[in-house]
């Protein structure tokens, strides 16, 4: 496999991944951020073992500087895999150098007590949402869980988004931070509406939060050096110390979630 891989894709060189921004079909209208009417089929058990391969193959090629478009269509069409498939592997693969670093800069959740820490909203808000309305969540590689959700610049609240913001706060008000800063996309439509939200939520519960709507939230994360919430690829090879709080949240839901493991 390894041989066949590499005479196909002769000697591209690798661009940034960011499977977040892979393009689907337009999410259909429901008030919850979960299953597609497919996923039943395209994630039931006996595809789990294709789907593994697939990540693992993925991450192959991205390990050896191959470019991710053309490393993606090349994997996904070798395994005949959906679109929704193959952004499920898109965004469980990463390459040894990015797990290895990921694995480095981890800290346990008990290190924010006492800390100023960032977080980047929509990325854990949607991932808890997906969980909590019964979507596909997915184990990732680097030990990430990612949802299958796609917002394409426009966010809107579903029948699960107070849920999440609470248990997510709650998570965090057991651990005492000192200050929480969570960042909004302001390109995103209606940031600024979920950011009133959070700042709400936080008043009535007296949590030290601030939430700002910035222009570029990637680089202001990467810029703060303070600890890190997010499962965000990119920014996760730019940060010095990150917490995989949705991991531990989620898991916490067990049995009530639908967590499939594509770690290869």
């Amino acid at each position: 496999m390894v041989c066949e891989l590499h005479n196909l894709m002769g000697s591209c060189e690798i661009h940034n991944l960011r499977p977040e921004t892979l393009q689907l079909p337009m999410p259909d209208h429901r008030r919850h951020r979960g299953a597609h009417p497919q996923d039943k089929q395209l994630f039931k058990s006996d595809q789990l073992p294709a789907l593994r391969q697939a990540v693992s193959d993925l991450s192959w090629l991205l390990s050896h500087r191959y470019a991710v478009n053309s490393s993606l269509k090349l994997v996904g069409d070798r395994y005949n895999l959906t679109e929704r498939q193959r952004l499920a592997i898109a965004r469980a693969a990463c390459s040894d150098d990015q797990q290895e670093y990921r694995r480095r800069t981890e800290c346990p959740l008990e290190q924010i007590r006492g800390k100023q820490i960032v977080i980047d909203g929509f990325n854990i808000i949607i991932t808890i949402e997906a969980a909590l309305s019964g979507g596909v969540v997915v184990l990732c590689r680097d030990g990430c869980i990612r949802d299958l959700s796609s917002v394409h610049g426009s966010y809107r609240n579903v029948s699960e988004t107070e849920n999440a913001i609470r248990l997510i706060g709650e998570f965090l008000e057991s651990e005492n931070p000192e200050s929480v800063l969570w960042l909004l996309d302001q390109p995103v439509s209606n940031s600024g509406r979920l950011a009133q939200r959070l700042r709400d939520l936080a008043e009535l519960r007296n949590w030290p939060w601030a939430v700002e709507v910035v222009m570029n939230p990637d680089r202001t994360i990467q810029d703060s050096q303070l600890i890190t919430i997010t499962s965000d690829s990119i920014v996760l090879d730019g940060v010095s110390q990150w917490v995989n709080l949705g991991r531990d949240l989620i898991q916490s839901f067990q049995p009530d979630i639908w967590l499939i493991d594509l770690q290869s």
